[in-house]
């Protein structure tokens, strides 16, 4: 696999806001648009015949000056849907990897690293808030994509014993 240019993976980033501040040498920051709080009840089973996702309920923001163009969410310690701005249109042979910017986790949130592949619209992630609480402004840079392109050259492996003698 070969990693892909900040520059590169843009091309395939929609609803990008500001490509100054969010691409970068090796990728590209996903910015907050929406936030949810869980219903409390979701359903995973082997079939998945029961299956059911957690309710996803909208989390107003609110504004500190009446002058200020974006809002805030104020979130306590838990779990939350975060729904970036940016969509994905990935090749057949890319892969996105999304993890959380450092600024997010010394704030006291964090998401899993996530894998994505094709078309993915919109991009959501798990953000869990372990500080009491947390403030996130709206269009935050919270996570980090890098895409990766996998390498379609393959190559028939050496013998050990000639790569010994080399």
């Amino acid at each position: 696999m070969e990693l892909i240019s900040g520059k590169e993976a843009a091309e395939r980033v929609h609803g990008i806001l500001n490509a100054k501040f969010q691409v970068d040498g090796y990728s590209v920051h996903l910015t907050a648009a929406n936030i949810f709080s869980l219903d409390p009840l979701g359903k995973v089973d082997f079939s998945g015949s029961d299956y059911v996702p957690a309710g996803k309920t909208p989390i107003p923001t609110g504004r500190r000056h009446p002058e200020d163009r974006y809002g805030w969410w104020e979130l306590g310690r838990g779990s939350y849907i975060v729904e970036f701005n940016e969509t994905l249109e990935l090749n057949g042979d890319e892969l996105a990897l999304v993890e959380t910017l450092e600024r997010l986790r010394r704030a006291g949130g964090s998401h899993a690293t996530m894998s994505l592949r094709g078309r993915i619209a919109p991009v959501e992630a798990l953000l869990e808030v372990s500080a009491l609480r947390m403030e996130i402004k709206q269009n935050a840079r919270l996570s980090r994509l890098r895409l990766f392109r996998f390498n379609p050259v393959r190559t028939a492996p050496q013998p050990v014993h000639s790569l010994i003698e080399q």
